[in-house]
């Protein structure tokens, strides 16, 4: 009878625990399938492919940061940027500075006469295009007229009693016209016989000229824009 007791004990035993052990596959199962745990499992997932591929584009960016300073310092770089600087200087769109010479002009002090034209003895644009043009014939690389940058597109023309430039700019006299160069070369040429210095001076126009070891022309401060004019196609050897 105890052996047999003991038997039942046993089977008793073994019954409550494989119902337990059921109950608690059946309840980790269901943890398992629940939406939120599998949402936090998904996420966790994600975090780590994204962490795996922000390593790799470090890396990346590592090596081209590294290509960069590499390229960044080699001669072709330098090579371009002077020839950016030239660009930029001789499209007028940076201030320039430099040895030079400064140039006034200012209507004639002299009387006029009965019977005279008094339109001899006042400065047209004429007069003034004049200087500028035997300024940069004479190697002149930056030009500006009573503190306006000129441009190969700025004009100089008449409007009433002002000179009127880059569009939307009137000038009065005096007109003082800056031009950075060789100075001894620009006056010199301003002044040869017969030049154009003389034949205004032949009217009492009044003309100065000083050199200047160091001149400071602004950049231009207007608008550019080409509605027509397109960069031509340029073909090898440097013809277009």
């Amino acid at each position: 009878m105890k052996i047999r007791g003991f038997h039942w004990g046993l089977a008793l035993v073994g019954l409550v625990m494989g119902i337990m052990l059921a109950v608690q596959f059946r309840l980790t199962r269901d943890i398992e399938q629940t939406p939120p745990v599998q949402q936090t499992q998904s996420l966790a997932a994600q975090v780590n492919q994204a962490r795996r591929e922000r390593d790799q584009l470090q890396q990346q960016a590592d090596q081209l940061r590294a290509r960069l300073n590499r390229v960044a310092s080699g001669p072709q770089v330098d090579t371009l940027k002077t020839e950016i600087n030239k660009a930029r200087l001789l499209a007028g769109t940076v201030a320039a500075t430099g040895p030079g010479v400064e140039v006034s002009l200012n209507d004639s002090n002299l009387t006029v006469q009965p019977g005279e034209n008094p339109n001899l003895y006042v400065l047209h644009d004429e007069d003034v295009l004049k200087v500028i043009n035997e300024l940069k014939a004479a190697g002149a690389e930056a030009v500006s007229i009573n503190g306006q940058r000129l441009l190969a597109t700025s004009e100089v023309r008449c409007i009433g009693p002002t000179i009127l430039t880059n569009q939307s700019h009137r000038l009065t006299p005096p007109f003082v016209i800056a031009a950075i160069g060789n100075p001894d070369t620009m006056i010199n040429a301003l002044q040869m016989r017969g030049g154009v210095v003389e034949q205004l001076r032949f009217w009492g126009i009044q003309v100065s000229i000083k050199k200047l070891a160091q001149l400071n022309i602004p950049a231009y401060n207007g608008s550019i824009s080409f509605d027509y004019a397109r960069p031509a196609a340029v073909r090898e050897g440097g013809g277009a």
